[in-house]
């Protein structure tokens, strides 16, 4: 672990627009014009948006999924010198579904202060606007695209009591809707948010076969789903039941593995898992 040095050294994260301009808060404006260093995703995007914010001359540095570890050691030497950097996404809080946490641990473990500009969130302003319940809800981001590690998380996502919020690229929205369908019930209500912010903002709320069917045709934009929680834990019936174990064996587990794991889940005995996976 380093020392810092001695100064006005520190890092912000500075929330940007998720779609709507005018979302970009004085503060940020003056922490991004005041900042040495604007570490971002996309150098041409967020000069742009400097740009519309009055901002110039930035020294910007391209920091993405792709190049977070070597522009961590960047922004580590330039507070090593006392200087101030700002890190922002291409839209949002950085760090959440976006790079910025490992350059955050870094940061953290060389002894810089942090600091946060707090503004928009594409799940909490989803959250907020989906008339599901908010006082308890967890973040799932992407999941995983197939194979075991996805049959894993929708058996893991059917017992959560907490609201879900999940990301979805337009072309991939309707199988995941489908997915959830199988494993939490077609009947599970779910909101669908497109374009926050934006013009063309949506929320497309329903069960998700209701809006699997909408989402046949692939919407346009930017999505974010938000997922009511399962019941009261109570015994699960056969169906739901047999469509935890298909997905499972889709994903490559074996009968008996599927069968201990649908067990462990969802609370039910491993006797009637396995009868049921036999059939």
């Amino acid at each position: 672990m380093s020392t810092a040095a001695a100064g006005p050294a520190h890092f912000v994260l500075v929330a940007t627009p998720i779609g709507n301009l005018g979302d970009l808060s004085p503060r940020a404006v003056e922490t991004l014009a005041a900042a040495d260093l604007v570490a971002c995703e996309d150098t041409r995007r967020t000069g742009r948006l400097l740009a519309h914010a009055g901002v110039v001359g930035a020294d910007l540095l391209r920091l993405d999924e792709h190049t977070e570890e070597r522009a961590a050691t960047e922004v580590i030497r330039r507070l090593d010198e006392g200087g101030t950097v700002a890190l922002v996404s291409d839209a949002g809080m950085p760090g959440i579904s976006d790079p910025g946490e490992r350059v955050v641990r870094r940061v953290v473990e060389a002894g810089h202060r942090v600091e946060v500009v707090p503004g928009p969130s594409a799940p909490v302003a989803a959250v907020a606007a989906s008339g599901l319940p908010t006082s308890r809800w967890c973040m799932e981001g992407f999941l995983p695209r197939k194979g075991s590690a996805r049959a894993d998380r929708l058996a893991e996502l059917a017992v959560e009591e907490r609201t879900m919020v999940v990301l979805e690229s337009p072309h991939r929205l309707a199988a995941t809707l489908a997915d959830l369908a199988a494993v939490l019930g077609g009947d599970r209500r779910v909101v669908v948010a497109r374009e926050l912010t934006k013009l063309h903002e949506e929320f497309r709320r329903g069960t998700l076969d209701e809006v699997a069917v909408w989402a046949a045709e692939p919407p346009k934009g930017e999505i974010v789903l938000v997922v009511d929680g399962a019941p009261e834990p109570g015994e699960a019936d056969d169906d739901r039941v047999r469509a935890v174990l298909a997905e499972l064996r889709d994903g490559g587990v074996s009968t008996r593995d599927a069968a201990d794991e649908v067990a462990r889940r969802l609370g039910v005995s491993r006797r009637r898992a396995y009868r049921l996976a036999l059939e």
